[in-house]
Formats: C-alpha cells, structure tokens, sequence
C-alpha cells in the first residue's frame, strides 16, 4: 500500500478535526472494505482516521419504540444482541448473515452504511425500516441518503455517529448470497407497520431502492400471492459473472416473497 499518516483519535471531535482541511483523508470504520482496497493500491488516502477508539459511537439502545445503534457496533454485537432481537427480529437476522465469523466480529454497521456497496446488506434495512441515520452535523431520511453506487448524501467531514431503527409489525429479510463473498446478489426486506410496507432491495442494482409495484399490492394484501405476478425491470440492474440483469429482476420476486411468508410466521 501507499504511505499515509495514521490517527486514531478518542473522540469525535478530534476524528473530524483530523479530517478537516484535508481532501484525500479517509475516515476508517471496521476497515472491512478500505484495508483490502489499501492493500491492492486501489486507493492513495493521505491520512486515514481510526474511529476505532471512539467508545461512545459504539453500543445499542431502545428509545421508546425505536433502537439505536451506534455507529462503531460490531455486526455481530448487532446479531447477538436481545433488545434488537426482541424488538427487530429481522434486523437481528439480516446482521448474522453477513459476510463471516471473522467478518461479523470486525465490520460495522457505520462503516456498511457509509460505504454504499450496491451488495451490502444493511441499507435495505435502513430503507426497508425507514431508519434515520444521525451524524455529527444532523440526520438523514433514509430515502434520500443512499445516492448511487458508493455514494451517499454525506458531505466531507461528516461522519455517522447511530441509526435509529424503528420497530415494525413484521418485517423479513431475505438474500440470495454469493457462494464465496456472502454478498448478497440480491437482498429485499419487507416491513409492515400499520398500513404501510416498504419493500426495500440491495444487490441488484447500483444502490439500494424500493419497490412500490410491490408495496402498494402488500398494503392491500400482505402475502405472497399479492406480489407472484409482479415483473421487476431489468433495466438498470447489475449485471456480471455472477448474475445478469435478467437473472436478478427474476431474484428480486422470489426474495421479496419469500420475505413476506418469514414475516408472517
């Protein structure tokens, strides 16, 4: 990898200081996707900030009816964690399929989120839940902070600090992994709360996006025979040795019905 200078500040004011005035720094969350893309040279940061030792963007919380997740919490704490668990199932679930042991125990829910990767999971939680995602300059609807492909509605210096998910009436996760990354090739979560669904999916396209063919039939009949004949577009998806743009579309109806029958188990 290139040289760059390294800083691991303790708190959040230090983080964004060292970031300021400064266009090539990288702020460094699990490091789950930079350190590979240091290691091949893919990117020549000037300096990289650790907000590893930041403890108070880390840990889980319920407020009312929503829960709070700081920024640095592990994947696994998320997975393993009984207030998500009893509030959001299916958030709980959707954190222990990500990646690996290794992965889970290292990457972070920040980091995923800020990232953007067209094949993460968590942003179709983040729109499929409605979740409001808090940095240190203020908050961002769900809806409007995912913007393309590794591209979010962040501006420089300004780091997630938690996401707050609300609790639903149901809601499901289900994603067709790539055999060796875990990926997902394509993801959707379904929520219901009161008489709103939101049927948010990942993987197949440049970011995550919602399908209102899809909600507007599930607002009407939660089921899976609701959405059977729903065609999705291939326009536009993601296309690669792994999958066409034909055979995604196709993935994003079988995982969106299979979501609403785990939801409504």
């Amino acid at each position: 990898m290139y040289d760059f200078a390294y800083h691991r500040p303790k708190s959040l004011a230090d983080a964004v200081n060292a970031l300021k005035g400064k266009d090539e720094a990288r702020p460094m969350a699990g490091g789950m996707t930079l350190i590979p893309t240091l290691k091949q040279r893919l990117a020549k940061p000037s300096d990289v900030v650790d907000l590893g030792a930041i403890k108070d963007l880390s840990g889980i919380k319920v407020e009312g009816s929503n829960v709070v997740i700081g920024a640095m919490t592990k994947h696994f704490d998320v997975a393993s964690s009984a207030d998500v668990k009893r509030l959001i199932p299916a958030l709980a679930e959707l954190a222990g399929m990500i990646g690996d042991p290794a992965v889970r125990n290292r990457g972070t829910i920040g980091g995923s989120i800020a990232n953007s990767d067209p094949a993460a999971d968590y942003p179709a939680a983040v729109v499929g839940l409605n979740a409001t995602i808090t940095t240190n300059t203020g908050k961002h609807a769900a809806d409007g902070f995912f913007k393309g492909l590794f591209e979010t509605a962040l501006t420089d210096g300004e780091l997630i600090t938690s996401v707050s998910f609300p609790k639903a009436d149901k809601a499901a996760y289900m994603k067709f992994r790539n055999p060796a990354s875990r990926y997902a090739m394509v993801g959707v979560f379904v929520a219901k709360t009161g008489n709103t669904v939101r049927v948010a999916v990942t993987g197949a396209g440049p970011a995550v996006f919602r399908v209102k063919a899809m909600e507007d039939a599930l607002a009407k009949n939660f089921s899976s025979a609701a959405i059977k004949d729903i065609k999705i577009p291939a326009d536009g998806l993601n296309s690669d040795i792994h999958g066409s743009a034909e055979y995604r579309a196709h993935l994003v109806g079988v995982m969106a019905r299979r979501a609403v029958d785990a939801a409504n188990k």
